[in-house]
């Protein structure tokens, strides 16, 4: 794919400079890389991973991860003030595009929560560093969730964004309309937020297909 480009660029040059056809370059298309579908866990498989995970800190921040669908630097620099039990919100600050944006608080992730409190007794930071100077770093996470696929031997590639695939295909299944869907994750456009529809196999076998409406029979008429 790259050796491809790099032809398409001389090609563009070739035309548009050397050639003087400034009508030409725009006209050779550079080859995109393919999309792939991400990975998503079964809810079993969610259960069976964060069960896997080393650590207090680090199993309850990616509980939080997968209950509310954010990504590793928002779960990260989460702090304990976010969490808004009496509207049972979490509030977002600075997501990506340097947004803020709410999302639900999950009554058993609250009580989990409340928990963890109790037994770490966090200060600003809601998942601060082992020397409480401020908060865990992304790659932690990541680390954490190489050791839980390591010692659960999984074939999967289990990533803290693999936890938000999961969340939002899993929203989608249970009939969540896509839009808000969108609120919840963040996303700018609408359209990267349907990458999910094509992820979920549930919603998939639920369509209707209009070959349903014929009326066919196996063998022709004699």
């Amino acid at each position: 794919m790259g050796a491809l480009n790099q032809t398409v660029c001389a090609l563009r040059f070739f035309y548009g400079v050397t050639l003087g056809r400034s009508d030409l370059p725009e006209r050779i298309a550079y080859a995109r890389t393919p999309r792939k579908l991400p990975v998503v866990l079964s809810a079993d498989e969610v259960v069976g991973f964060l069960q896997a995970v080393k650590g207090t800190r680090n199993r309850v921040a990616l509980m939080t991860t997968y209950a509310v669908g954010l990504r590793a630097a928002e779960a990260a620099r989460l702090q304990v003030s976010d969490i808004d039990s009496s509207r049972m919100v979490i509030r977002i600050e600075q997501g990506k595009g340097g947004k803020d944006r709410y999302v639900m608080l999950s009554p058993q992730l609250l009580e989990i929560l409340r928990v963890y409190w109790r037994l770490t007794k966090p200060g600003r930071w809601l998942f601060p560093r082992r020397d409480g100077r401020g908060p865990i770093h992304p790659q932690t996470l990541g680390i954490a969730c190489r050791a839980a696929c390591e010692f659960l031997g999984v074939e999967k590639r289990v990533t803290v964004h693999t936890l938000r695939h999961s969340f939002a295909t899993h929203l989608l299944e249970a009939g969540t309309d896509i839009r808000i869907i969108q609120v919840l994750l963040g996303h700018r456009s609408l359209a990267t937020t349907t990458l999910y529809a094509q992820v979920s196999t549930a919603v998939i076998g639920r369509t209707a297909s209009p070959f349903d409406q014929l009326h066919m029979e196996i063998t022709p008429p004699g």
